[in-house]
């Protein structure tokens, strides 16, 4: 097991035994702004679910050495623990699914599969299990406003006229001030499916918005973090 320093988002447990597979989630995971913590077999990932209160969610493969996932599942739920849980598994017969459904997966993904899929269901989950909130009209970030309703932008005192894909690219970084945004991240935020990692619609996207947003102020918001991708902070 590793164990990175909590900074306070959700946290979810991986219980997977392929290391490939385990790292690849807790990367993907890290870069979607979750912390992660490891597991790779269900006796030890049993423990973690028994004693930290903080797991907000588990990700479990089902074929497991020394506690297999169905076992850990009933186990889990038997003791009373309502933590989320999606199954993540290679048995996909409709059996396998219905089984550990019955046993208390709150989803059940098979693989291979798409990890923006596993997101969307994380992030699914999450909205089922949170209680309601009311949605704010309008976003706010030192001297810019964002109205969600009007769809307007002005900073300071001047009207900024965005195209459809630079308010949502504005949007999701203001709901983000102050976190590193990776590539990835915005391309299945603001576009909502995968592109080839290779392309630079990001770039050109975070280009437009910086000359609408940036250019002709003293104080630059907009910040690119080589390596990791973007922020919204103060200059």
């Amino acid at each position: 097991m590793f164990y990175p320093a909590y900074n306070g988002s959700m946290k979810i447990l991986v219980i997977e035994d392929d290391p490939q597979i385990n790292s690849y989630i807790c990367r993907g995971l890290k870069e979607s702004g979750y912390f992660t913590e490891s597991s790779f077999d269900g006796k030890d990932g049993l423990e973690i679910i028994q004693n930290d209160p903080k797991v907000d969610l588990v990700i479990l493969d089902l074929m497991l050495p020394k506690l297999s996932g169905l076992d850990l599942l009933t186990k889990v739920r038997e003791e009373g623990h309502q933590v989320p849980i999606i199954v993540l598994s290679a048995k996909k017969t409709v059996d396998d699914r219905v089984l550990g459904l019955q046993n208390g997966a709150d989803d059940y993904i098979v693989k291979p599969f798409s990890f923006s899929e596993l997101l969307a269901r994380i992030q699914a989950i999450t909205r089922r299990k949170s209680p309601q909130k009311e949605m704010p009209t309008s976003l706010n970030f030192q001297d810019i406003t964002l109205d969600l309703l009007g769809r307007k932008v002005t900073r300071g005192d001047k009207e900024i006229d965005l195209q459809v894909k630079e308010f949502q690219l504005l949007e999701y970084l203001m709901k983000n001030s102050n976190r590193v945004v990776s590539k990835t991240m915005i391309l299945e935020n603001v576009y909502g499916y995968d592109f080839d990692p290779r392309t630079n619609v990001v770039d050109v996207l975070v280009c437009r918005l910086r000359n609408k947003i940036d250019k002709d102020f003293g104080n630059k918001v907009i910040h690119t973090i080589r390596g990791l991708g973007y922020v919204l902070k103060e200059d």
